[in-house]
This record gives C-alpha cells, sequence and structure tokens, in this order.
C-alpha cells in the first residue's frame, strides 16, 4: 500500500496537468495549426523531450526490464523489433523531407505527394481510416494497461469504502484507467500541442529523477552482492544459437527464452534487421511521432528534435531498466512473481521490484512518472487523432470554412468521442485482445510497401498506394491463419512481397500523378531516388535546380547513427553491472561515432539544395 507521502506526489503530478492545461488555453485556441501543431512555434529540443516522454510507456519499460533479467546485455538487440532505429532515419533525412511538405496530417500530406484526383482521394481515406484505427487501438490497450498497473499498488480493498458506488472486481483496472484518462483528456484537449508539450516535459524530468535513483541503487548491490547469471550474459555477441543456459540459476527462465522463439538468434537477427530497415524506409507511421515532426519551426529543427529523441530518452530509461534488472537478480528470491494462474510471468519483475526496493517518496515519485508516460502517450496519442478527425474529416469534407469557434468546438468535440470509444474498447479488453492484435499485425503488415515506394519512386501514384495498403491488409488477415504456429516476425516477408505487388500493379492501373503536383512536391521536399524524369522536367524550368546526392552520406549517418543509439542502450548496463573494460570500449566507440555525425550531419542541417 502506498504512503501518505507517494499518494500526495502522485496527486501533486495530477494537479499540475490540469494547471498546465488551463495556462496554455488561450493561446491554443487561435487557430487550428496552434491546437494541433502548437503554432509550429514550439523549440525542438522541447518537442525532442515530449515525444521521448510520449516513448518511456509503462508496457514498454516492463517489457525491456524483463529482456534485460533474461538476457542480459544481448537485450539490446531485441528492441530492433519495433524498429527502435527508426528514429536514425528520421533524424539523417526522413524528418526533413516530411517537414518540408508543410502538411498538418500524415492523411493531408498524401495531397502534396499525389494531388487530388480519384486514387489520391482513395489513398487519403484509407490513410484516416489507418490512422484512426491505429489510434483507437493504442488508447484502448494504453488505458486498460495503466488500471492494471496501478491495481498492484493501490489494491482495491484500500480504497473500496471511499468510492460511492460499487465495482465489479474484473472491472477495477478499468475504474483506475478511466480516472487518469481524464486528467489526460483535461489537458490534452484543453492545451492542444502546447499543453501536451509543457505536460510532457514535467513527466520527462520526474522520470529522470526516478530513472538515476533507481540506477544508483542497482549500482550499489551489484557492488555489495554475487551476482549469478549464465555465462555469455555479460556479453553482447552471439553466435547462430543464443547459448544463455538458465538451468542452475533460474530453471524458470529456460522456458521463457523458448516461449520467445528466440534460440536461433542469427536468423532472428537478420530478418529484425531486414525488416527494421524497410519499416524506417517508410517513414513515421499517422501517429504522435508524425506529428511532432510536422510541429517544428523547419526542417532542421524537425532532423534535430528526432534525433535528440535518443540522446535523451535511451540512457535515462536503459539506466533504470539496468537498476531494475540490478535489483531483481541479486535479491531474486524476494521477488513475488506468481500470476494469478499460480504461473511464474517474468514481467511482473518492475511492479514487484518497485515495491521491493524503491523507499517512500521514490516510489510515490516513480509512479506518477509512469502514471505521466501513459498520459504522454495517450495525450499525443488523442492529439493525432483528433488532427485525423478535424483535418481530414470535417475541414475536409464536412465544413472547410469553419470558424475558430467551430474548430474549437469541433476539437473539443471529437477528442471527447475518440476518448469515450477507445474506453468501451478498453472494457471488452478481455474479448478483443486477439482481434486488436490482429489490427496492430494488419497495419504494420500493409504500411510498409506503399509508405516506400510513396518516397523513392516518381511513378508511384494515389491508386499504387491504396491497391498496396490493401493487398498489404488482406495479406495480413490471410498469412498468419495459414501459419499459425510461426513467429510473425518470420512472415513480414509474405507480407511485404504481397503488399508491394499490389502497389505495383495498382500504380500501372493508373496514368501517373500530373506532373504539376509531382514537380512541386520535387522542388519542395527534394528526395532522392527514383526521380529522375521529374528532375529532369523541374531542370529544364529551373535551370539551377541540382539534383539531391546525398544517398550515400545519408546512409552513412544512419549506420553511424545506429552504432551510437547502440551505444547508449548498453552504456548504462555496463556501467551498472561495474564491466569496466566493455564500458570504456562503449564510451570510446560512442565518442567517435558522435563526432562522426557532428562532422557529416549537424554541420550540414542547413544546407539548402539548388
Amino acid at each position: 500500500m502506498l504512503s501518505t507521502l507517494d499518494i500526495t506526489i502522485i496527486a501533486v503530478y495530477l494537479l499540475s496537468t490540469v494547471i498546465i492545461g488551463l495556462v496554455v488555453k488561450k493561446s491554443a485556441q487561435k487557430s487550428k495549426e496552434a491546437y494541433l501543431l502548437g503554432g509550429k512555434s514550439i523549440p525542438w529540443y522541447l518537442l525532442g523531450l515530449s515525444n521521448a516522454s510520449g516513448m518511456f510507456d509503462i508496457s514498454g519499460t516492463i517489457w525491456l526490464v524483463t529482456l534485460m533479467f533474461v538476457y542480459g546485455i544481448k537485450s539490446a538487440w531485441i528492441p530492433w523489433l519495433w524498429p527502435v532505429f527508426n528514429q536514425i532515419f528520421l533524424m539523417v533525412y526522413l524528418s526533413k523531407w516530411l517537414r518540408r511538405s508543410n502538411a498538418t496530417t500524415g492523411a493531408e500530406w498524401i495531397g502534396t505527394r499525389f494531388g487530388f484526383k480519384k486514387g489520391a482521394r482513395q489513398s487519403h481515406i484509407i490513410v484516416v481510416i489507418f490512422a484512426l484505427i491505429m489510434c483507437l487501438g493504442y488508447l484502448a490497450y494504453g488505458f486498460i494497461g495503466l488500471g492494471k498497473f496501478v491495481e498492484i499498488f493501490i489494491p482495491w480493498e484500500a480504497i473500496n469504502a471511499y468510492v460511492p458506488f460499487d465495482v465489479p472486481l474484473e472491472y477495477v483496472p478499468h475504474f483506475y484507467g478511466t480516472v487518469f484518462t481524464f486528467f489526460a483528456v483535461f489537458y490534452s484537449l484543453i492545451g492542444g500541442m502546447s499543453g501536451i508539450v509543457l505536460a510532457d516535459v514535467v513527466q520527462f524530468a520526474i522520470m529522470t529523477i526516478s530513472a538515476l535513483v533507481i540506477g544508483y541503487l542497482g549500482f550499489q548491490a551489484v557492488g555489495n552482492n554475487p551476482l549469478h547469471v549464465p555465462e555469455g550474459w555479460m556479453s553482447p555477441f552471439f553466435g547462430w544459437e543464443l547459448n544463455l543456459d538458465w538451468a542452475d540459476i533460474i530453471s524458470k527462465v529456460n522456458d521463457k527464452i523458448r516461449s520467445d522463439g528466440f534460440g536461433l538468434f542469427t536468423i532472428f537477427f537478420m530478418m529484425m534487421v531486414f525488416k527494421g530497415v524497410l519499416v524506417s524506409l517508410a517513414g513515421p507511421a499517422p501517429n504522435y511521432d508524425m506529428q511532432k515532426i510536422l510541429s517544428t519551426k523547419s526542417p532542421a529543427e524537425a532532423s534535430k528534435m528526432s534525433g535528440f529523441v535518443s540522446v535523451v530518452l535511451i540512457p535515462i530509461r536503459y539506466f533504470m531498466i539496468a537498476g531494475f534488472a540490478a535489483l531483481a537478480l541479486i535479491y531474486y528470491e524476494k521477488l513475488d512473481l506468481m500470476n494469478a494462474a499460480g504461473e511464474i510471468d517474468f514481467e511482473l519483475i518492475l511492479p514487484t521490484a518497485m515495491i521491493e526496493f524503491a523507499p517512500i517518496g521514490l516510489l510515490g515519485l516513480l509512479l506518477a512518472g509512469l502514471i505521466a508516460a501513459f498520459m504522454s502517450t495517450f495525450a499525443g496519442t488523442l492529439n493525432a487523432a483528433q488532427a485525423y478527425l478535424v483535418n481530414d474529416i470535417y475541414l475536409k469534407y464536412r465544413n472547410p470554412n469553419a470558424s475558430i469557434k467551430q474548430l474549437r468546438n469541433m476539437n473539443y468535440l471529437s477528442g471527447i468521442c475518440v476518448v469515450v470509444f477507445s474506453i468501451v474498447l478498453g472494457f471488452f479488453a478481455k474479448d478483443v485482445n486477439s482481434v486488436l492484435q490482429w489490427i496492430v499485425s494488419i497495419l504494420y503488415g500493409s504500411y510498409v510497401g506503399s509508405n516506400v515506394l510513396k518516397w523513392y519512386w516518381w511513378r508511384f501514384n494515389g491508386e499504387g498506394f491504396f491497391w498496396g495498403m490493401v493487398a498489404g491488409l488482406v495479406s495480413a488477415a490471410i498469412v498468419p491463419e495459414l501459419f499459425p504456429n510461426v513467429l510473425e516476425l518470420y512472415l513480414f516477408p509474405i507480407l511485404l512481397v504481397v503488399s508491394l505487388l499490389g502497389g505495383i500493379i495498382g500504380t500501372y492501373s493508373a496514368p501517373p500523378t500530373d506532373e504539376e503536383t509531382l514537380k512541386t512536391f520535387y522542388k519542395n521536399v527534394r528526395p532522392w531516388g527514383f526521380w529522375k524524369p521529374i528532375h529532369d522536367k523541374v531542370l529544364a524550368e529551373n535551370p539551377g535546380t541540382s539534383k539531391n546526392a546525398d544517398f550515400g552520406r545519408d546512409m552513412f549517418n544512419v549506420l553511424t547513427g545506429i552504432i551510437a543509439q547502440t551505444t547508449f542502450m548498453v552504456l548504462p548496463m555496463y556501467l551498472i553491472f561495474r564491466q569496466t573494460l566493455p564500458f570504456w570500449i562503449t564510451l570510446g566507440i560512442m565518442a567517435l561515432s558522435l563526432l562522426l555525425l557532428k562532422k557529416f550531419w549537424w554541420n550540414r542541417l542547413n544546407e539548402q539544395l539548388d
């Protein structure tokens, strides 16, 4: 049970979110751009902190602590499943390209690339549907995940007497989730993007303090106690198989490794890289990450913002992760990892370690930070959903000349509708779990093919985008059913090929995008890739136009950035587990990588193509 001090800290944080919403309310209501994008006036480093805050989510942190406990330093590779290095592609060039469009949402961007004819309209509609389903899925599962997390620390029997109505036990997590959702809704609805960013900065400050304290406690524990881990646990390197044997230490961990399906690690790693590079080349999905990019002041600041996310998020987060993993390994016998079914659940490591090892005051700070992380993700996702409903449906099809008052009311109404619908989904979470997991799989399976081609191939048109997405959707619905026992990652090549075929066939089923749209897009965005016919036409009209020849340098910077990002993950692990030589080697690699990025990326951000 939480102490009075812990509860007070959480209450003060929640009160601060209300104050932030009220403070920025007036400026947020000036215009559509002010509400949805903060007027494109927010400094890049604050947007970067806000984006990092949104990625410091509860479920992801629980998962990463579990991975660190089981796989050790090798766990640094597994987040490439997401892939975590998509932020590097954004940092190097894609954020800059996206920001040059001056769009408000990803769906509005479709018009800058494909124009406004039939194919573009189809593409616009499918992107809006894609974005809204994804937003609702994230909101619903963030809602129920938070409720289950809070229930561990605030048992229902402790507050039941103070609640003036009955709540069935199976709906207690939903009750907690609803309460905290109301606070997130308040500051995101009232304050728009500016309110979200300010609240996120407060949240990240809380998480930074908590991470430093937990990391220090883990560091002290490693220095004062013997550490029992299998051979190879302290190394990031691996062979054909993982070869981590916990049999003589904690035998149940071997069952966890088998169930994860990571045994043949080289094949798993190669598939992660293959999928990760393609997902990264596709650019950001239409969610809060894209909205933060579009909210920056300029293309150069968009790149800086995406790079800053990795710099501030990963070292701080992994300092906390490694600290919790160290405490859990050393004091494993003190942890209660039994779930309701009477089985060991290693994903309970984080909450049980918090209860066991976080002192009074720090526990409240940690809980406030993790609740804030949920609220940050929730608010950012809600803002993205509002942007699609208001900008891409209401303004485009219903009321193009809406007044500021009408826009404000529509923002409020759409936000409330999205929240209510996501809460309803959350109440049926047990029944729709498999359905929403299927949706997430389908969304990302259908996304990659079309969204890679849209950047790099001039002939790709709206029809190609639409049919590529549809082919991906259909194949992602069918293929997993044909191979139910195969890890979803290994089905990705099939989904990719079908999506690409749909996109290419759809492209040649219709004429190219009209020439003026393509020339305008090329002059504004200046992509590299297969754009020669358009470049030649632009060059004929503007003889001084130079071709974007940065592909080689961009790929060098991507590789260097991925190396630097990986050192951000590994360095806190080596520090907390007192691996002196690996720590200094990793620090040297990090310093060299950052120097190369300073010379070949940062110093050239403001270069303009003629």
